[in-house]
């Protein structure tokens, strides 16, 4: 589990106001859920054979009333969850958002942690597969606005539930003759989640896997157009895609439509954008038969991509005030929050120091003017304003027309400022 440290946040805040902003321009809306939910929601909701529930979930007792109590490890379940419990739906469908960390006890790898932060998205109550489309056109649109490029989409279907069973059939009797040619995690898999196998990484099997019974050949009419629909649509928009067969997802509730968008960038662990259609959760967490429909993203994972930018993103103030002397001492307090209420960036000097040693701190914080406040400037009732980035000279204004003055500097589009 990592600190994201000063220099590091201003990333952070980039990505997530563009995610929002791209978000707030589908009408998505947010919803915030508990980091703490019973062990049953995911037992239920994300599958009890799943890696997930098995073995990554950190579960504890709770002291107080003896329930069984998990750190969300995923947000789709707390979200269905929460819809159920406030009636959410009975206006209508939703679209909503939400972010925050997660936890699963995994050996962590590069972009992957112990705890780690998603921004999610899921449609709540839309039935067709132009709903499957939204998201991803939305989730294409986030990539454009951050200028990441050589990320692939990788879409699957997965068939219903009931073609799932019939193919899980299939898959169990290819995999018990190919019994030797299995791994210890592809034998624990075998009878309570053989579609995983499929997605195993392990190059002693990849032989074997892709000679496996193919679920394209289970589905039936209703599976096929749904897919076709999802294809068509994405090729309207415009968005490039590849078919993998062997895309399955982790988790129990999904059906149909599964995606991931992929990286080369990031090794083994490519995935930055994972989700899918999931009809049945509604009724595995006790609701009434609602389709549903969405994404996570991993926020480690994309800020990978976008490491080169830290440096241009560090935040830089617009003023730094340099200050000394019991006059100046009374008076610099008011002086900056004068220029703040313009809406300026206002750094000010804290604590003793010369002049000298005040102007290095005023030009290592990159801003573009340094107020000085002297007892020779109380004394005029002016300050001096220096240009940190320009060759122009140093000059004075009145104290009380510092606010509109600098502001006619900062934001001239003259290059040059001609002081009133």
């Amino acid at each position: 589990m990592n600190d994201v440290l000063p220099d590091s946040a201003p990333l952070w805040e980039y990505f997530e106001e563009a995610v929002r902003d791209v978000f707030r321009q589908y009408g998505y809306r947010n919803i915030r859920t508990p980091i703490v939910e019973r062990t049953e929601l995911f037992v239920r909701g994300v599958g009890e054979v799943t890696d997930i529930v098995e073995k990554e979930m950190y579960s504890f007792v709770d002291s107080m009333n003896g329930e069984n109590l998990s750190l969300r490890p995923e947000g789709t379940a707390p979200t269905v969850r929460a819809a159920l419990e406030h009636n959410l739906l009975y206006p209508g469908p939703q679209r909503l958002w939400y972010s925050g960390p997660l936890f699963r006890h995994e050996r962590p790898q590069k972009g992957r942690y112990r705890q780690y932060h998603t921004f999610g998205a899921e449609a709540l109550g839309f039935p067709g597969p132009d709903i499957d489309v939204e998201l991803l056109v939305m989730v294409r649109r986030l990539w454009l606005q951050l200028g990441i490029d050589g990320i692939e989409l990788q879409i699957n279907t997965i068939g219903s539930a009931d073609e799932r069973r019939q193919f899980r059939g299939k898959l169990i009797e290819y995999f018990e003759r190919n019994m030797d040619a299995l791994d210890e995690d592809a034998r624990r898999r075998l009878h309570a989640n053989p579609l995983r196998i499929l997605d195993s990484k392990n190059p002693a099997m990849q032989s074997m896997i892709e000679a496996a019974p193919k679920l394209w050949d289970t589905l039936g009419p209703e599976s096929r157009a749904n897919f076709d629909s999802v294809r068509k649509g994405l090729e309207r928009a415009g968005i490039e895609y590849v078919v993998n067969p062997r895309l399955v997802r982790g988790l129990d509730y999904y059906n149909l439509t599964v995606f991931e968008w992929v990286s080369s960038q990031l090794g083994a662990q490519s995935a930055v954008c994972s989700g899918g259609r999931y009809d049945g959760l509604f009724e595995q967490l006790g609701g009434k038969a609602t389709p549903g429909c969405g994404f996570g993203i991993g926020v480690e994972r994309v800020l990978l991509l976008l490491e080169d930018r830290v440096s241009e993103l560090q935040p830089r103030p617009d003023v730094f005030v340099v200050h000394a002397g019991s006059a100046a001492d009374e008076l610099v307090i008011d002086i900056a929050e004068r220029l703040r209420d313009i809406g300026l960036d206002v750094v000010m000097h804290c604590g003793a120091g010369s002049f000298k040693s005040q102007m290095k701190k005023a030009d290592a914080s990159g801003a573009q003017v340094s107020i000085i406040l002297g007892d020779d400037e109380v004394a005029a009732g002016e300050v001096t304003v220096k240009p940190l980035r320009t060759a122009q000279a140093q000059f004075r204004v009145r104290m009380e027309a510092l606010p509109e003055s600098l502001s006619d500097f900062l934001f001239s589009n003259d290059e040059e400022w001609t002081q009133e």
